[in-house]
């Protein structure tokens, strides 16, 4: 790995690229993609991770915003051209030198790149002038609201997140991880690949999630760590392959990405009754994780909150004015440390940080006396209800406790009378038969009336992000388009 990306640091220097520079990667997840970054690296050129899922629109704007010279592109994904999609956006570029395939052949491709003779007095050079606190790598934010911004991760920010991780869940050589999560996520390029790297483990790479396949990896090449975001958990399990596995091996068992499910959490531990069950919780803007179950904590705690501050990070509950709020109380959680980004690049410079350095995550969330984080959403998901403040993610944990019910995500619906109330989008298990009534009737059990959503859609599917998160942002588009009542 170490001489194949030297050898591509080469041609990446051969296409005029120098310190300070980006190049885009547009591609699934594939060991051309880690060989870029790290040729990256080395020479002080920034990686500006992009979603096959992108099209023109975002494409664009993150290769502009990004002050992207060269992409680095599979051919096609799914019937999307992308080399005509890149070359047509080029037009309106004037940063965008090259589009080269990863896939393919010929002079524009990664396979001539990666020809380029070894040259060690000019790559030896161009190492030494890579400093810490240069960027590494921009990962755009899901763009749940307005434009995605584009975080810069450093050097030091990333490997500080990794040796931390690394550090906290006691990797070793052997540890096997199968890396589904995007590389263009920190889940991916941070919590797996570089803590696996710091710690002396081994990666699968999984090009993309899909339970079926993902499963007869794990079953070929036994993990001793599971990872993913909720949603790949809960599809994991739904699969008719998830029996083809062995688990004995596993130790860990992280997710993060949302709030905690505690049913799920059971279904995992009953799944691998060895393995620890770990939350992790941490941002793009946080190069990775910051919070995370410790590996002793009570059956409570494991499954009711993300986990404890693991690294220098520090945290402060902030209030209306920014205040540090007392134990119990919900505020907005603010987080600084040396994971912590320095900043958004391009057009959102300036933005999400207080004038002392603190990064405004804009989740909400409380700490208890013990140092116990428990999340309580995202501050812009919140809603008022007559009066009272209702947090979705307390509402969706509820919900999903309900035996026929598979997935679920709330969000505020306008309403003259009380302001604004609940609006449930429910998945229900296979067979379950379940009704809209029935979610209803169990909220109205087990939470306060005002908590209650008022309204219940039954859905086969819900839109997620690139991530593999519910896209709330699609919820409310489709929201907005509904006709006035």
């Amino acid at each position: 790995m170490d001489a194949q990306s030297d050898q591509l640091a080469c041609g990446l220097l051969a296409l005029g690229l120098q310190r300070g520079d980006r190049i885009g990667v547009l591609a699934l997840n594939r060991i051309e993609w880690i060989l870029l970054f790290y040729a990256a690296a080395k020479i002080g050129v920034g990686v500006v991770g992009l979603s096959v899922r992108y099209r023109d629109h975002d494409l664009a704007h993150m290769l502009a915003d990004g002050q992207v010279k060269v992409v680095f592109t599979v051919a096609e994904h799914e019937g999307c051209d992308f080399i005509a999609m890149l070359e047509r956006l080029g037009r309106h570029l004037p940063t965008l030198r090259h589009v080269v395939t990863i896939d393919g052949a010929g002079l524009n491709s990664l396979q001539a790149v990666a020809a380029t003779p070894l040259d060690p007095g000019r790559l030896s050079v161009a190492r030494r002038r890579v400093l810490a606190d240069d960027l590494a790598m921009v990962i755009y934010t899901s763009g749940t609201t307005g434009r995605p911004k584009g975080a810069g991760l450093t050097h030091c920010s990333m490997l500080a997140s990794a040796r931390a991780q690394a550090a906290h869940m006691r990797i070793v050589p052997g540890d096997v991880v199968h890396m589904a999560v995007p590389l263009n996520h920190v889940g991916g390029i941070t919590c797996a690949v570089l803590a696996q790297l710091v710690g002396g483990g081994s990666i699968v790479v999984v090009p993309e999630f899909k339970a079926g396949p993902m499963l007869q990896l794990m079953a070929r090449y036994r993990p001793t760590i599971v990872a993913g975001v909720p949603t790949m958990m809960t599809l994991l399990l739904m699969h008719a392959a998830v029996d083809l596995v062995d688990y004995s091996a596993v130790r860990i068992v992280f997710s993060g990405g949302s709030s905690v499910d505690p049913v799920l959490m059971e279904r995992l531990q009953q799944r691998m009754p060895g393995a620890v069950l770990m939350n992790i919780y941490g941002l793009s803007e946080t190069s990775g994780g910051i919070v995370m179950t410790p590996w002793q904590c009570s059956v409570d705690q494991r499954l009711h909150s993300i986990g404890k501050l693991f690294s220098d990070t520090q945290l402060r509950v902030a209030g209306p004015s920014g205040e540090a709020l007392p134990p119990g109380q919900v505020g907005e959680l603010w987080v600084r440390g040396s994971g912590t980004v320095p900043g958004y690049i391009g057009a959102a410079a300036g933005q999400g940080f207080a004038p002392d350095g603190w990064l405004m995550t804009g989740d909400l969330g409380a700490v208890d006396g013990q140092g116990f984080i428990t999340l309580k959403g995202r501050k812009k998901d919140m809603y008022i209800q007559g009066g009272f403040n209702v947090y979705p993610a307390e509402v969706e944990a509820q919900i999903a406790r309900h035996p026929g019910v598979l997935m679920a995500a709330v969000i505020g619906v306008a309403d003259p009378v009380l302001g604004e109330i609940g609006r449930a989008y429910v998945i229900a298990q296979p067979g379950s038969g379940l009704r809209e009534a029935d979610v209803r009737q169990w909220c109205a059990q087990h939470l306060a009336d005002y908590k209650v959503p008022r309204q219940v859609q039954l859905r086969e599917a819900l839109p997620m992000t690139p991530a593999g998160k519910i896209h709330k942002a699609a919820l409310r588009d489709e929201l907005a388009a509904e006709p006035a009542q």
